[in-house]
């Protein structure tokens, strides 16, 4: 057997004791429990919504104040408490005003056979509406865990990728380096031309070997943004244009941007992550890259005129690629917008340069700012 429910929690604003009792008497003939107290001035309404209640119910027409007042009152307090009108006589053009404020709902004096129905559904819906607020703040909540997660695991791979940058740059190159001095000291010295070919052999492949580790360094931690965002994008736009044959435009409004730290390396990945696929996928015949710096905002605009992105490209990239550089972005403050069509694709990273903006990368990494942590092999 079921536990009986408890009594409603009933605030009455009313100054007639006789309407009060006759809307009481109501709810008993319907048999709902009540835990009423009656107010019927401004000060004591307002010194009793200090106290919890599972539902208002106003008279509309009070000495020196109004049903409509105390819903104001009470909205203005951002209460969920459910408010119900009631009034001898109320009209049309008020009745509205008053749903369109928050009231719950409105009733006529000389038809309370409805009171005790419109008090269960008004308190029904507001357990509603409660119940859907907890749900969308815990939604957002955890919305929040995953974006400082996702943050989180980016800064973690960025901090990876210098620590395994600088062991390339300190073990692997310089044992490739010194190896190469030793050949080239060999080669020196051999005298049959069968040594001399392979000395020669080796050497260009310890060569090859140390392009391939600068390569790599690079692609970890570019040490070309020792110099500045704008000649960065420069040489990507000169690197990819080389290396695929398809002309890249760079364009810029502001030679030397001052950036806060985190923002170049965030807008060079960004270029870097949408040449890559543009390489891969957009069979475009020409690219542009254009940054620029309107209002506070840096925004770097990808666009190409490759063939497109489907349906099913849109949602891989979704799926990963462009949340993973709206999660980049979104360390340092900022935002993707991506469009795309037959004629080309446009990918923009904005970010509002605020002074809190890279606040989430890690200060101890002083490397982003010492040029010779970073030296060329």
């Amino acid at each position: 057997m079921s536990a009986p429910l408890p009594p409603v929690r009933l605030l009455h604003l009313e100054d007639s004791e006789a309407d009060h009792a006759l809307a009481m008497a109501q709810l008993r003939r319907a048999g709902l429990q009540v835990q009423v107290e009656r107010v019927d001035s401004r000060e004591a309404f307002v010194e009793a919504l200090a106290r919890p209640w599972d539902l208002i119910l106003s008279d509309f027409n009070l000495p020196a104040f109004t049903g409509l007042q105390a819903l104001e009152i009470v909205r203005e307090r951002g209460s969920l408490v459910p408010f119900i009108l009631v009034s001898g006589e109320i009209g049309e053009d008020t009745a509205v005003e008053a749903m369109r404020n928050g009231a719950s709902d409105y009733l006529l004096k000389n038809n309370l056979a409805r009171l005790a129905p419109a008090i269960e559904h008004a308190i029904t819906a507001a357990e509603t509406r409660r119940a859907k607020l907890r749900a969308d703040l815990e939604l957002q909540a955890s919305q929040e865990r995953l974006s400082e997660l996702a943050q989180h695991l980016q800064l973690s791979v960025e901090a990876e990728r210098n620590a395994i940058a600088r062991e390339i740059h300190d073990d692997v190159g310089g044992s490739l380096t010194a190896l190469k001095f030793d050949l080239h000291w060999i080669g020196q010295r051999v005298t049959t031309a069968e040594l001399k070919l392979r000395v020669q052999s080796a050497l260009d492949t310890v060569t090859h070997a140390i392009e391939a580790s600068q390569r790599i360094m690079h692609n970890l931690r570019p040490a070309i943004l020792e110099q500045g965002l704008v000649p960065a994008l420069q040489w990507l736009a000169g690197r990819f244009e080389r290396r695929c044959g398809v002309p890249c435009a760079f364009r810029t409004s502001h030679e030397k941007p001052q950036l806060p730290l985190g923002v170049p390396l965030v807008a060079y990945r960004t270029a870097q992550e949408a040449l890559t696929n543009i390489s891969k996928h957009a069979q475009a015949t020409r690219v542009s890259l254009d940054l620029s710096l309107t209002g506070g905002v840096l925004s770097l605009e990808i666009s190409d005129n490759g063939r497109g992105l489907s349906s099913v490209d849109l949602a891989k990239a979704q799926s990963f690629g462009i949340r993973g550089l709206k999660e980049r972005a979104a360390t340092v403050g900022g935002w993707i917008d991506l469009s795309s069509g037959p004629g080309g694709t446009t990918l923009i990273l904005s970010v509002p340069l605020t002074p809190g903006a890279g606040a989430l990368l890690d200060p101890r990494d002083d490397r982003e700012h010492d040029p010779s942590a970073w030296a060329s092999l």
